[in-house]
């Protein structure tokens, strides 16, 4: 179900705020952060780093980014969900084919990308990763499927992202290791956050189209308890992996992104039955995630130079 074409109405600097919206620059982040971090995984772990497989990533990872957002406002447009959303990119263009085809087009070019990274290894794996990686992705909003629409959202959106990181660690390293996993599942753990928390303003939404997303099954209140207990388990993780030397002490300092995490429960545990005032956390959760990430890829490329770090991994 489509909107009309915005109304001519509109002041151009509320359509721009508007755009900018749709567009959503700062959860490009996304694509960016898990890149980093597994590349210095694998750096951190063998020594190894090639610049132009990295830089091939990158922009593969915005151009898959930008297919799933696109997309994703193609079939929600379908499904009537994003009835009362101006900020869709469907709803402001008024033309759902030419997003739907545009979005193709992202896909096209992040898959020609991985294909390259593929060719300059002369092995596949990575290639394989990505577009399994790709499919499970789809599976969120993408018709038959709509697995989004049961609740399960974050479990998709955790698991595409565990095997993005492992792809772009093979891209590194050629290998897999059970360091490539833990820094894979830290990195969709704190992905799936983000898109946790772009739940909480939609409900009235999601339930009018019937989709059972989380904090529609949990209500809001139990939701803000979740998402604290979530980030708890970002620190527990943290330390279990110190703690068993598979991590070096220097991710300690992933820490140092605490206080995004304090200032993202706080908001939501404050205003999480407030939808117009909620609407911002995933860009505050988006804060944390970048942060915290980029701290974690430090720490991999000080553990390379440190003995500290302990490699009881091994590759396979």
């Amino acid at each position: 179900m489509l909107t009309e074409n915005p109304p001519t109405s509109i002041a151009e600097p509320s359509r721009k705020k508007l755009w900018f919206a749709a567009i959503k620059p700062p959860i490009y982040s996304v694509a960016i952060t898990p890149v980093i971090v597994a590349t210095a995984a694998a750096y951190g772990e063998t020594g190894l780093y090639n610049g132009l497989r990295f830089g091939i990533f990158l922009a593969v990872s915005i151009c898959m980014i930008a297919w799933m957002n696109l997309s994703n406002d193609v079939f929600d447009a379908d499904t009537g969900i994003d009835v009362n959303k101006v900020s869709s990119v469907v709803n402001l263009t008024g033309n759902r084919n030419l997003i739907f085809w545009i979005a193709n087009g992202f896909l096209l070019l992040g898959m020609v990308g991985i294909g390259l990274i593929s060719y300059l290894q002369q092995d596949w794996t990575v290639l394989g990763l990505l577009t399994l990686a790709a499919a499970i992705a789809y599976t969120y909003q993408g018709p038959p499927f709509r697995l989004g629409y049961l609740g399960i959202g974050e479990f998709i959106c955790f698991i595409a992202y565990v095997i993005t990181a492992l792809g772009v660690f093979y891209s590194q390293a050629a290998s897999l290791s059970v360091n490539a996993l833990c820094s894979a599942v830290w990195v969709a753990l704190t992905t799936s956050i983000i898109l946790f928390c772009s739940h909480f303003h939609q409900v009235e939404d999601d339930l009018a189209a019937g989709k059972k997303s989380p904090i529609v099954r949990l209500g809001t209140y139990r939701g803000a308890q979740i998402l604290t207990y979530s980030l708890v388990v970002v620190v527990g993780l943290t330390c279990g992996l110190i703690a068993f030397g598979i991590w070096s002490p220097w991710m300690l300092i992933t820490f140092g992104s605490a206080p995004f995490a304090f200032q993202l429960i706080n908001h939501v545990r404050t205003h999480h039955d407030q939808p117009e005032r909620v609407s911002n956390s995933k860009f505050f959760a988006v804060k944390f995630h970048f942060f915290s990430g980029i701290l974690l890829a430090i720490a991999y490329i000080l553990s390379y130079y440190n003995p500290a770090f302990l490699s009881i991994t091994g590759s396979y």
